[in-house]
């Protein structure tokens, strides 16, 4: 076994580990990644990226469907699922090539296998034993399997599976009603498949507020999506050709037959495999790692970032932490410190948050002013023929600074960013509705969210 000596060993390579590794080498370190499967990660090879990829056809092939019925278009397009593959695949290989890229040009050493630390200061990984100054663990996270309903990969799935598949299914029963199992519910709707989505909470998205909740809910409905509340899958009953499943609901048992099965009940974590545990690394109850503001665990020399510390499964909180975690190790005074991690959702429509909901903010105290924009008064929205949902933005009724933002509609993951950027930096409502908006475009609905809530929107009507 040969030995190599490093300032830093990151293991993993996700959206977590290579920025990790790059601002390392940035700032004169000397650094090892180590990956077993694809450059990258779970993100870009098997989560946001491809399913983003497959989203955004499957939305192309619904809205030229769309156009042909409301008589702005004719004839017919039918999708092609080894197409949309191949597109998928594409997208993926360019980008797994140019994480590759980077790395090398940033001198970072890339060590293909599985790591695992083998003592203080020691990773070990196909067949080499890598000596360093610290550890970063970037190995994210899996899917939960549920004991009832095992993978079998073919046609009990999970979200890898999914999108890997090269035929459109006739019928899809989705185990699961959170953000991914809705995102994926919604694409295969959009291009053909009858689905249904089972979910053990009252209500899909948990912790989702109603009135965003119904923007999407009148959508999954529009699209023929059966949703199935309060309800578990006991059973699956794999066929010849269906999977029958037997759902218990409030009103008892029912039987549903689908082509495949989705699994998606949320993630566990992978630390367990990296030999943590013989350095006492401290866990929580769900074996995910507990690190403090500069992604140091209770080991003084191994840090974690991403997936690996548990929610929210977040990739760009991923690589904020691996630019933090950098940073620390080279001696900067680093940390994650922000007052706000945005996010995206991308179902029809989109859902994007960021900061506190009103109730929220009166839970801890905070008198607050909130103002909404309906997408129905926006005329890029109109233009685009798709006025559904709001902007709402949340502030202190003290001072009017901005706390919060809720997104529902179209393209609301492009637009959640600027209302991020007016917590983080403390802006008030001011600020914001005196910052002209370029017309017509999505982005004036926040401007005029901000001047609602002053009781000052020129373009609706204030109640």
């Amino acid at each position: 076994m040969s030995m190599q000596k490093f300032d830093s060993v990151v293991v993993g390579s996700g959206p977590g580990g290579y920025p990790c590794a790059i601002r390392m080498a940035q700032l004169g370190l000397r650094v090892a990644i180590v990956e077993e499967a694809e450059l990258g990660g779970e993100c870009l090879n098997y989560g946001c990226i491809p399913s983003k990829a497959i989203i955004q056809l499957s939305d192309l092939f619904h809205r030229a469907e769309e156009a042909v019925k409301n008589g702005t278009a004719s004839g017919s397009l039918a999708p092609d699922m080894k197409g949309i593959q191949q597109f998928r695949k594409n997208v993926v290989g360019r980008m797994t090539r140019g994480v590759e890229t980077l790395l090398k040009g940033n001198a970072v050493t890339v060590i293909r296998g599985r790591g695992r630390i083998a003592g203080k200061g020691v990773v070990e990984a196909a067949g080499e034993t890598l000596e360093c100054g610290s550890v970063v663990l970037a190995t994210g996270s899996s899917f939960i399997e549920l004991p009832s309903i095992r993978f079998d990969h073919k046609s009990i799935l999970d979200v890898r599976d999914l999108l890997s598949i090269e035929h459109t299914p006739s019928s899809l029963l989705v185990v699961g009603g959170g953000f991914i199992g809705l995102e994926m519910g919604v694409a295969f709707a959009k291009l053909g498949t009858e689905v249904t989505v089972v979910e053990m909470m009252p209500q899909v998205m948990p912790g989702i507020e109603q009135d965003v909740l119904r923007v999407v809910e009148r959508r999954l409905k529009s699209l023929g999506i059966r949703v199935m509340t309060s309800s578990t899958v006991v059973e699956c009953e794999k066929g010849e050709e269906t999977v029958r499943s037997t759902v218990r609901g409030p009103d008892g048992t029912a039987q549903v037959e689908s082509e495949l099965v989705l699994v998606s009940v949320g993630k566990r974590s992978s630390a367990a495999a990296t030999g943590l545990e013989k350095q006492g690394v401290a866990v929580d109850r769900k074996g995910f790692v507990i690190v403090d503001e500069r992604c140091r665990t209770n080991v003084p020399w191994i840090y974690a970032v991403g997936d690996v510390t548990g929610p929210p499964f977040l990739a760009h909180r991923a690589t904020a932490m691996g630019k933090v975690a950098a940073e620390c190790i080279a001696g900067l005074p680093s940390a994650m410190e922000q007052r706000v991690m945005p996010n995206a959702v991308f179902t029809d429509p989109e859902i994007a948050t960021a900061g506190m909901t009103q109730s929220e903010a009166e839970k801890e105290g905070i008198e607050v002013k909130t103002g909404k924009f309906p997408f129905t008064a926006s005329g890029r929205a109109t233009t685009l023929g798709d006025t559904e949902g709001f902007v709402r933005v949340v502030a202190r009724k003290d001072d009017g600074t901005v706390i919060g933002c809720q997104i529902v509609g179209r393209e609301a993951s492009e637009l959640i960013s600027e209302a991020a950027l007016a917590i983080e930096m403390g802006a008030t409502l001011e600020d914001v509705a005196l910052t002209i908006h370029p017309h017509p475009t999505l982005p004036e609905a926040f401007m005029e969210a901000a001047e609602a809530a002053d009781k000052r929107a020129t373009h609706f009507i204030v109640r």
